[in-house]
């Protein structure tokens, strides 16, 4: 994969990652309730989960590309679809409630669980992996381009989410980063936008 196509594919699944949701506002209940430790297991389990739903995908459209090919270019037209719906969604979305989650009771096997299990139970990061690496996956892809794409999603995630719950150890972190949501939001939809008018145009 060329450096300058795993740098979009990069920036992309940071943006995911770090937009407002379920999946933040667990590793952020964590991390209040029990301290860096819970928040830590809860943001890489989580990772564990997307890296799962990641390999599915790619492998899965790996096979589309080759025996059907006109299924993939409508799976592709519908993520980008999906994509700018997201967009717009996130430009619209304003201040981030996921930033004003409360604590809860934890322990190191309650974050695992939840973090593997919010990962999992999301119907839409499915949906969002087939939109995202749809752009990303060829048909002449060998499986180490597939590892790489795999592991890029998977790292950044628990680089995101490990670094969200080290930052909430310090109590003054949370309010500025629920002042600025809004700015996490509108980044995040320009992004999603520009991407899929990026496969529309190409």
């Amino acid at each position: 994969m060329p450096f300058t196509l795993w740098l979009s594919l990069a920036a992309i699944c940071a943006m995911g990652a770090m937009s407002p949701g379920p999946s933040l506002a667990m590793v952020l209940r964590h991390t209040l309730g029990g301290g860096r430790a819970p928040g830590v297991i809860a943001g890489v389990s989580h990772a564990l989960g997307v890296g799962f739903y990641a390999l599915l995908t790619v492998w899965g459209l790996g096979a589309v590309i080759v025996h059907q090919p006109l299924l993939f270019t409508l799976i592709t037209w519908g993520g980008a679809a999906y994509l700018a719906w997201l967009g717009v969604k996130a430009l619209r979305a304003g201040r981030g409630g996921a930033l004003e989650a409360g604590a809860v009771s934890t322990s190191h096997a309650l974050a695992a669980r939840d973090g593997v299990l919010v990962a999992l139970a999301n119907p839409k990061l499915i949906l969002f992996f087939v939109a995202l690496l749809s752009q990303f996956v060829s048909a002449d892809m060998g499986a180490l381009a597939k590892v790489v794409i795999v592991a890029t999603a998977t790292l950044i995630d628990a680089a995101w989410y490990v670094l969200v719950a080290v930052a909430l150890s310090h109590s003054r972190v949370l309010p500025w980063l629920q002042a600025r949501a809004h700015w996490i939001n509108r980044i995040t939809g320009l992004l999603l936008i520009a991407l899929a008018l990026r496969v529309l145009l190409g």
